[in-house]
Order: structure tokens, then C-alpha cells, then sequence
């Protein structure tokens, strides 16, 4: 079983890496949508991933008043610093989190379309697939963003 601080280790990394992606695009790249219909900007996608974070584990496993706009979120547009700040505050908040963290118990909260019953340690792994899946998402979005800037393509 994995330990509290080797989960927040896989988190945070997940984290870091889209937050650097977003700093180094910076705010008008970091806003922009590649050219594939449906796309999210790398800014919608670190937002979403903030979203995430506060929503499964502050709300779901351990029953905070949860005031979240999934919608909005792929949606968001901004400046890259102040969501560059959110996300470093969400990490420290869910470092202390994980200390509240029971896996084999059920979670406090059910989202509306559960159909089963959820223990918290269900929910710290869709949390983590979660963030994994969109990095992967954010760093292929990255390389048409960049991709289409220089007019070259990808691939062989």
C-alpha cells in the first residue's frame, strides 16, 4: 500500500509539471486552444485540475462546503501568476488533507451521480488519474500550441 507522502510525491509532481508548462507558455500562449475541435487551453486544464483537487478530496472525502463550476472551468481564461498562486495553495492544502485522509473509509460526501459507495482511497486514485491523464493532455496540447506558433508539424 502506498503511503500518504508517496501519493502526495506522485500528486504534486503531476502538478508541478502542468504548472511549469503554463508558466513557461506563459499568458497569451497559456490561453490558447490548439486546432482540434473541443480542445482545452493548458490555463483550462490546470484550472480543471485545481478544481479537482478542492472538489474529490476537500469535498467529497472529507465534507467541506464545495462551491464548484466543473463548466467553468474548462472555460477559464486569465493570467498565468494568480493560477499559478491557486495551485500552490491548493498543494499545501491537501498536503495537510492527506493527514485527515482515511482510505479504507467511506467518504463523507457522494457526488450526485454516484451509483455506489466510495471509500476515500477510491477517491485519492481517481484524484491521481485525474491529474495524470490531463498532464499527458496538457503536454500534447503544449506541442500544437507550440507546433502551429513555428508552422512546423509533428510526427514522421
Amino acid at each position: 500500500m502506498i503511503g500518504r507522502e508517496e501519493y502526495q510525491h506522485f500528486c504534486d509532481a503531476a502538478l508541478d509539471s502542468m504548472a511549469r508548462i503554463v508558466e513557461d507558455l506563459g499568458d497569451e500562449r497559456a490561453n490558447r486552444h490548439p486546432a482540434l475541435d473541443g480542445a482545452n487551453s493548458p490555463f483550462a486544464l490546470l484550472t480543471h485540475c485545481h478544481g479537482v483537487v478542492t472538489f474529490w478530496v476537500g469535498h467529497v472525502i472529507l465534507g467541506r462546503a464545495a462551491h464548484r463550476d466543473r463548466d467553468a472551468e474548462f472555460a477559464a481564461r486569465g493570467p498565468v501568476e494568480p493560477l499559478l498562486h491557486a495551485v500552490r495553495e491548493v498543494q499545501r492544502q491537501f498536503a495537510a488533507d492527506l493527514l485527515e485522509v482515511e482510505p479504507a473509509s467511506p467518504v463523507r460526501k457522494s457526488p450526485p451521480a454516484t451509483v455506489r459507495p466510495m471509500t476515500q482511497g477510491f477517491v485519492l486514485q481517481h484524484v491521481h488519474t485525474e491529474l495524470a491523464q490531463h498532464l499527458g493532455q496538457m503536454e500534447v496540447i503544449r506541442d500544437l500550441i507550440l507546433a502551429a506558433e513555428s508552422g512546423t508539424t509533428t510526427g514522421n
